[in-house]
């Protein structure tokens, strides 16, 4: 999730779940045959709370963790619906770069890279 402004919206990950409270960005997984777009909807109206209302596919990439190996595909949002609340037990926090969080999660951060390089 983006804002107009350039934040970008972190949450931190709930106790239970491998890395509790690393800092990622916002997700889930694809259920068997779901789409991306349907998947996205899905996961950010369970965690967060928030209707999508536009997104788009932005990046992908593996990252092989100690308990598994993820594809993560990123998208960015841009517009939705609700003001976003950590149903999962989860911190939410808008960030600008250099984030002022920490731990992060791995996966996150070429994702932070990737976000500096746009920024140029």
């Amino acid at each position: 999730m983006v804002r107009a402004d350039g934040a970008f919206l972190m949450a931190s990950r709930p106790e239970g779940k491998p890395y509790a409270g690393y800092w990622e960005f916002p997700g889930g997984k694809l259920e068997v045959g779901e789409s991306l777009q349907d998947a996205l909807a899905r996961e950010f109206e369970e965690e967060l709370g928030v209707r999508v209302r536009q997104a788009q596919f932005w990046r992908s990439l593996r990252m092989d963790y100690p308990h598994a190996l993820v594809d993560l595909q990123f998208c960015r949002i841009t517009a939705w619906d609700g003001d976003p609340q950590g149903r999962e037990g989860q911190q939410l926090s808008w960030q600008t770069l250099p984030v002022t969080l920490s731990p992060v999660l791995p996966g996150a951060l070429p994702v932070l890279e990737w976000l500096a390089q746009e920024r140029g």
